[in-house]
């Protein structure tokens, strides 16, 4: 047999498994509406209980395969849909991908507190042995299969084809598409809506744990970030098959398999490069579909036919603040500030003074987000790649006898142009598809350019000194010193950002999320606007990357850049008020304190209670990180405008009660108007408001 063939079995193996993934994304997105990331949060879930269940506890095979697969995954589907997703059944794509993004951040850290942070070794197969390699089947040549392997295999044939059969001559499957464009018109059409959203729930949350099982196997020990990895590689064959076709995503997910094979097999292995791009291939080719392929930048979401029913959206909190009270809030905030860094000078010690530092440091990077989600309505989920392309910059140029400030300033330029030539066909793509493109880049960008010598020194995982800077023959090398120094980084690039938001390109994005069409009919160039504030805010963040890298002393990629850190940074900053500079200041300093502060209650719990750990704080921390994110189901315009929202009313209410005056309307209050009549057995959707993401 050709060694071309020989390769190309070998990579069906690992295509059918891209394959499985693939098309359980595909058919997420095809019966809820929901790009669901969390997948792989889910299938974790699933193969611990397994794990459990087979290795802790010696249960039989099929007693553990039903408890982990089928009863788990009923329930996930069942909490799912009922506490969250039944509430954004009418919100956009981006609004459910938050959600999803804060599911797959709180879940890993739920199963680790149960099953223990130890290494979890050997996974075990879906298959009646001990051991995968219990069971051998040679194919042909060098190719041989073990038992998890044919059970993948045959798993995946086997979905495939009842997915298809389901979708092309069953009911329940028109039903399901149905429900995504509008579950009010099927409602009124006398099909229980909640009853079919749930029923896609179950189907894709059994394939999710199904997967979870079949794929822990694959590696040597159970860790949640494997199957992340995982899925995002198959996440090229989800854009294969346009995010709706089970079919397409599942010959995408074969043939990626198969090319990967063939690269590994023929590609030198002296490479830097080659060997980069042997497990970057996915994403290098779903960024270049997501770019180069006409049908993507054409499509546009689905609208409700009846979305004009929903009342107006709430006008942001600040308009209806009486001047009194924005001068009190004006105050409120610097004394804060005040109080903050007198805790700083001259309570706090050295350790927590660190963490203040570099809180401070990654709030800069986080108003990027603030600019480029908020402000522009593109999710992005790179921009702790333009943060460490600042970082490693400003080292390089360190090294070659730069200045530290001066050398921040170019990294942010660099950061600035390459956010520039990625955010040209990222802004112009609709929808969902430009929050992919972004984290293929932010993918790549690790696989490929993070191992090379003239971007991170040579390896990633090995530091790059960066010292503290000297200006104006001021040293800023002790923490109060660079403290005050960032503080003041921080404060410009805030009011910077409040100056664009309610600047002329502000309100240019504000007329285009209003209406697309109207704005374009006045002049407004959309795609201009995005991309202005697109590339602001790569700047904004590699600058702040080269500030945290000298606040660390050093450039480090694997501890402060990773692409699952930029993930869990839009989750705090777009929970909080994708808008508003004080969820990047909030985000930013919560980061690092938070853990850290739980850590100690933690250790002052043990104590008490012995069954306490410490070294729960990171987990939890992450839980409740992620469990923010559920809260934007409900509040989409953020916890920061609602609550201030609510207290406006409030305050407002207090004092005209103390002035005699008769109450006022409740939108005069800065309360929401109150909603239409609901049809019956209708579960109310989440309202958009101004500060929804749109695509």
């Amino acid at each position: 047999m050709s060694t071309f063939l020989q390769y190309a079995l070998q990579g069906l193996v690992i295509g059918c498994v891209y394959a499985l993934l693939a098309v359980g994304l595909t058919l997420n997105y095809k019966t809820s509406g929901v790009f669901n990331l969390a997948f792989a949060a889910q299938a974790y879930a699933s193969a611990a209980l397994f794990y459990v269940l087979r290795r802790d506890r010696d249960w039989p095979l099929l007693p553990a395969a039903l408890v982990a697969v089928f009863l788990l995954g009923i329930v996930l589907a069942w909490m799912l849909d009922r506490f969250l997703y039944r509430h954004q059944r009418t919100a956009s794509p981006l609004a459910k991908l938050v959600t999803s993004l804060g599911l797959l951040v709180a879940i890993p850290q739920i199963v680790q507190l149960f099953i223990g942070y130890g290494n979890r070794e050997d996974p075990p197969p879906l298959a009646p042995v001990k051991d995968s390699i219990d069971y051998l089947w040679h194919l042909t040549g060098d190719v041989v299969l073990d038992a998890n392997q044919i059970a993948t295999i045959v798993c995946t044939l086997v979905i495939v084809v009842g997915l298809v059969v389901l979708f092309r001559r069953g009911g329940l499957g028109l039903r399901m598409r149905a429900v995504v464009e509008s579950p009010r018109l099927l409602q009124l059409q006398g099909v229980n809506a909640e009853r079919v959203a749930l029923s896609s729930w179950v189907l894709s949350s059994l394939l999710a744990s199904l997967a979870g099982v079949l794929i822990a196997p694959l590696f040597t020990q159970l860790a949640s970030p494997a199957f992340f990895n995982l899925l995002a590689a198959a996440l090229a064959a989800c854009v294969i098959g346009n995010l709706v076709s089970i079919p397409g995503a599942f010959l995408g997910g074969l043939g990626l398999g198969v090319l990967q094979s063939e690269l590994a097999g023929y590609l030198p292995t002296n490479s830097v490069l080659s060997n980069g791009l042997r497990p970057s291939l996915p994403f290098v080719v779903m960024f270049l579909l997501l770019i180069f392929r006409p049908s993507i930048r054409r499509r546009r979401p689905t609208a409700d036919p009846l979305a004009g029913v929903d009342p107006p959206p709430n006008p942001p909190a600040a308009s209806a603040r009486p001047a009194w009270m924005t001068l009190s809030t004006r105050i409120f905030g610097v004394a804060t500030v005040a109080v903050g860094l007198s805790l700083v000078l001259f309570v706090l010690d050295a350790f927590w003074d660190s963490l203040v530092l570099t809180g401070v440091c990654l709030a800069v990077i986080m108003l990027s987000i603030v600019l480029v989600t908020g402000v522009g309505g593109t999710i992005s989920l790179c921009q702790g790649s333009f943060a460490a392309i600042g970082a490693f910059a400003t080292a390089q140029l360190v090294q070659h006898n730069w200045s530290v400030l001066p050398a921040m300033v170019v990294g942010a330029l660099i950061a600035a142009a390459v956010g520039a030539v990625l955010g040209f066909p990222v802004i112009r793509l609709p929808g969902i598809y430009a929050a992919l493109a972004t984290l293929a880049f932010a993918l790549m960008f690790e696989g490929l350019l993070v191992p090379l010598p003239w971007v991170a020194g040579g390896d990633g995982n090995l530091p790059l000194p960066v010292p503290r800077p000297t200006f104006l023959g001021i040293d800023f090398g002790s923490d109060h010193a660079f403290i005050l120094l960032c503080s003041l980084l921080l404060a410009i690039v805030g009011l910077g950002t409040i100056a664009i938001r309610q600047g002329t390109t502000g309100r240019f994005l504000d007329a285009v999320r209003g209406s697309p069409d109207g704005a374009a009919a006045v002049g407004i160039n959309a795609s201009r606007q995005r991309l202005i504030v697109f590339v602001v805010g790569a700047g904004v963040a590699g600058f702040g990357g080269g500030l945290l890298a000298s606040a660390r002393g050093q450039a480090n990629y694997a501890e402060d850049f990773t692409f699952f850190f930029a993930l869990v940074w839009v989750v705090l900053v777009i929970t909080a008020g994708s808008r508003l500079v004080q969820a990047a200041v909030t985000g930013g300093i919560t980061f690092y304190l938070f853990p850290e502060l739980l850590n100690s209650l933690f250790t002052w719990a043990h104590g008490w209670a012995p069954f306490v750990n410490a070294s729960w704080s990171q987990g939890v921390a992450f839980i409740l990180f992620g469990f923010g994110a559920f809260t934007y189901a409900k509040h989409p315009e953020g916890i920061i405008e609602f609550q201030t929202t609510a207290s406006i009313a409030k305050s407002v209410a207090l004092v005209d009660r103390l002035r005699g005056r008769p109450p006022r309307d409740d939108s005069a209050a800065g309360e929401p108007a109150s909603a239409p009549a609901e049809l019956p057995s209708m579960t109310s959707p989440t309202l958009a408001t101004n500060t929804e993401l749109s695509s």
